[in-house]
C-alpha cells in the first residue's frame, strides 16, 4: 500500500485547518506584520501545532479513525471560532481563566448575538467536505498502521515544533518569558500552541499560592511599598466627608467636548470639569476582567492579571481594600448596581474587600420598560438609589456601577438625545447615543443628591471604568477623530478615561498629570485624610508633586509625561513620532517589574502574611 494513500486522510484534515486558521488569521484578527520572518510564521504555526493534534488519531483502531478524525477537527474549528467571536469584541484571545466565567454569559445575550454573524457558518464548511471526503474509498481512514508509521508522523510533527519554536525565538527573543502581550504570542506560537502554554502558566499560577512563604512575601512587598509625599495642601481637606463613586461603564475621554451637529455629547461632564479637579490625562488599566478590574485597580491599588479577571480567579484572597482601611475610620461602605449580583463573582469577593452591603438587582424594581441591554438603565438605577444611600450611616463609601453604556449601545428612541454619528458601523455610531444618555443620568444624580442633602457632604468621583470602542473599530474612529489612519500611538491614547473629583468648597482645575486607575486608592485616602504607608499598593498620590508619572497598562504598554511605549515602539509626545528605544529604556524594566511583582502578591496570595 502506498504510505501516501494510509495517511491520506489525516494529511486532509491537516491541509484543510491550516488553510482556514491562515485565512482567519488574515480575515478575522488584526495581526500586524513587521517583516517577512513574521508571515512565514504566521503561515507556519497552526501545521506545529496539527501535525501533533492530528497523532491522537493514529492512536484508534482503523474503524474508528475517521470519526476520530471528524471530532479532532470540529473540536478544533470550535475553539478556533470561539476566539474570533472573543476578538470581535475584546480585540484578545481566550485564556483558560475566561472559560471560567461562563455563568456571565447568560447576562451578555445582546453583545454575543451582535458578535455572532449568519456568515459565520463559513467556518465550518470545511467540515462538511472533510466528512463527505471520508466515506470516499482514496480518503478513507480504515487502513492498519503499523509503530512505524504513527512513529514517522509523530517525529515529523515534533521536527516542525522545533523548526517553529527556533524561528519564533529568533523573532523574539526570551518569547515565553518576557511576554505579556497575547497578540505578540498568538503571531509568534499560533492559536493553540497559544492555548497549551496558556494551560501551562494557570497550572503554574495554581501552584504559587501552595508554594508561597512569609520568606517570598518579605522579599516582594519590601520592594513594593513606595510611598510619596502627600500634598500639604489638599492632604484631610475632605476629612471625614462621604465618598461617592462612579463608575461611567465604557466612557472614553474623547467624547468630552465632542459635538455631533453641534449638539454637545457630554454636556453635563463638559460643566463638571470646570468644577471639579478633571484629569485629562488618565488611563484605565484593565485587563480582561474590564468593570471588574476596574473595580479592583481602584479598591487595591494592585494591578489585575494578565488572564482572566481577579474576581473571578482569587476572590478568597486576602486584601487591603479601601472598604476595611475606611472601616477603621468609622466609614461605612456600600456598592450599588443594577445587574445580576453573581455577574464577575461580586457577591463574593465584595466580601471578601471588606464591604458592609451590596445593592444589586434584587433591590431594584426591574421592569421591561425601564431596563435594557445589561439590566436597569442609569436613570432610574440612580433614581432608585436615592433613598438607599439617604438611609447610610455616614460617613460612608459609596460606589455606583452603571450599566447602560454598554456594548452592543442600545437605547429607546425616545431617549436618544443626541443623533448617532453618520457612520456606516452600527457600535461606533450608537456609542454616542448611550454616552448621551448616561451623561444625563449623571445629571440628574447629581440634583438627587443636592436635593438630598448629600451633596456638600461629599467627595463624588466620577470615573471611566475602560475603552467603548475596541480596535477593531479603527476605520470608523479614524472618522470620528478626523484623522486618516489610526496609529498604535492613537490607540494607547484612546485609552484614556476622564476622571472628575468633585471635593465641597474647591474650585474646578484641569490637571494634565499622567495617571491610572491604580493611583485613585491612595489619591484619596489622602484626601480623606488616611495615611497610607503602610499600605501595599503600585499607585501614587495623583496630588502629590512626586506623583510617579509612569502609568502601565496591562499588556506592557505604558505612558510617561514625554513618552508613550507600546508594541515595542517609543514615541514621543505629543506628536507620536517614534523615536529610538534608549529614549523609554529606564521605564521598560521598572513597567515589566511592576506587573510581575503585583501578579506574584495576586498569585501568592501573599497579603495573608501581613495579617
Amino acid at each position: 500500500m502506498n504510505p501516501k494513500t494510509k495517511h491520506a486522510a489525516i494529511f486532509l484534515a491537516i491541509s484543510l485547518l491550516w488553510l482556514k486558521t491562515y485565512i482567519v488569521y488574515k480575515v478575522s484578527f488584526t495581526l500586524p506584520i513587521d517583516h517577512f520572518l513574521q508571515e512565514i510564521l504566521l503561515f507556519l504555526n497552526p501545521l506545529s501545532f496539527l501535525v501533533l493534534y492530528f497523532c491522537l488519531a493514529n492512536l484508534a483502531s482503523p474503524g474508528k479513525r475517521s470519526r476520530i478524525i471528524l471530532w479532532l477537527s470540529f473540536i478544533y474549528s470550535f475553539i478556533l471560532y470561539a476566539n474570533v467571536v472573543y476578538y470581535r469584541f475584546f480585540t484578545d484571545f481566550l485564556t483558560i481563566p475566561v472559560l471560567f466565567q461562563t455563568k456571565n454569559v447568560g447576562d451578555i445575550g445582546n453583545s454575543v448575538y451582535e458578535l455572532v454573524y449568519v456568515t459565520d457558518i463559513f467556518f465550518f464548511v470545511d467540515l462538511f467536505l472533510l466528512a463527505y471526503l471520508l466515506k470516499q474509498t482514496r480518503w478513507k481512514a480504515d487502513h492498519l498502521l503499523k509503530p512505524v508509521d504513527r512513529r514517522k508522523i509523530f517525529l515529523c510533527g515534533v521536527a516542525v515544533f522545533a523548526v517553529h519554536l527556533i524561528l519564533a525565538e529568533i523573532n523574539r527573543p526570551q518569547l515565553l518569558t518576557r511576554t505579556f502581550d497575547r497578540e505578540i504570542l498568538v503571531k509568534s506560537l499560533g492559536t493553540f500552541n497559544y492555548h497549551l502554554y496558556d494551560i501551562m502558566l494557570q497550572s503554574k499560577s495554581s501552584m504559587q499560592k501552595a508554594l508561597a512563604s512569609n520568606m517570598d512575601a518579605e522579599k516582594i512587598l519590601s520592594n513594593v511599598k513606595k510611598e510619596t509625599a502627600n500634598n500639604p495642601e489638599l492632604y484631610g481637606i475632605a476629612k471625614g466627608k462621604n465618598l461617592i463613586m462612579v463608575s461611567l461603564e465604557s466612557t472614553q475621554n474623547f467624547v468630552l467636548n465632542y459635538k455631533i451637529n453641534g449638539e454637545e455629547v457630554t454636556p453635563f461632564l463638559n460643566e463638571l470639569a470646570e468644577s471639579s479637579y478633571y484629569f485629562n490625562n488618565f488611563y484605565h488599566q484593565t485587563g480582561q476582567g474590564k468593570t471588574s478590574d476596574s473595580e479592583f485597580l481602584i479598591d487595591n491599588s494592585l494591578y489585575p492579571l494578565p488572564r482572566g479577571a481577579v474576581f473571578q480567579t482569587h476572590p478568597l484572597n486576602e486584601y487591603n481594600a479601601m472598604p476595611e482601611i475606611l472601616k477603621s475610620s468609622g466609614y461605612y461602605s456600600a456598592v450599588f448596581h443594577g445587574n445580576n449580583k453573581s455577574f464577575w463573582n461580586r457577591d463574593v469577593i465584595y466580601k471578601t474587600m471588606g464591604y458592609d452591603k451590596f445593592y444589586s438587582e434584587e433591590y431594584y424594581h426591574v421592569t421591561d420598560d425601564n431596563s435594557i441591554n445589561y439590566g436597569l438603565k442609569d436613570i432610574p438605577f440612580f433614581k432608585q438609589s436615592i433613598p438607599y444611600l439617604k438611609k447610610l450611616p455616614q460617613p460612608f463609601y459609596a460606589r455606583f456601577i452603571t450599566l447602560t453604556n454598554h456594548h452592543p449601545y442600545l437605547i429607546h428612541e425616545k431617549e436618544q438625545w443626541i443623533e448617532p454619528y453618520p457612520v456606516d458601523d452600527g457600535t461606533v455610531s450608537r456609542y454616542f447615543t448611550t454616552v448621551r444618555y448616561a451623561d444625563e443620568a449623571l445629571r440628574q444624580f447629581f440634583e438627587e443628591l443636592k436635593s438630598s442633602g448629600l451633596y456638600e457632604n461629599s467627595v463624588v468621583v466620577v470615573y471611566g471604568d475602560h475603552y467603548g470602542i475596541s480596535e477593531r473599530h479603527q476605520e470608523a474612529m479614524a472618522d470620528v477623530l478626523n484623522k486618516a489612519t489610526l496609529t498604535a500611538y492613537n490607540q494607547v491614547e484612546l485609552q484614556q478615561v476622564p476622571l472628575f473629583i468633585h471635593v465641597p468648597g474647591k474650585k474646578g482645575k484641569k490637571l494634565d498629570t499622567v495617571g491610572g486607575q491604580i493611583d485613585l486608592k491612595p489619591t484619596l485616602l489622602h484626601l480623606l485624610g488616611i495615611e497610607s504607608k503602610d499600605d501595599v499598593h503600585f499607585g501614587t498620590d495623583l496630588f502629590s508633586k512626586d506623583h510617579h508619572e509612569l502609568t502601565v497598562l496591562r499588556n506592557g504598554s505604558f505612558i510617561t509625561d514625554n513618552y508613550i511605549y507600546t508594541n515595542e515602539t517609543c514615541y514621543v509626545k505629543p506628536f507620536g513620532a517614534p523615536v529610538e528605544e534608549e529614549k523609554c529604556k529606564s521605564y521598560i524594566e521598572q513597567a515589566k517589574e511592576e506587573l510581575d511583582q503585583s501578579d506574584r502578591i495576586i498569585y501568592g496570595d501573599l497579603l495573608r502574611f501581613l495579617k
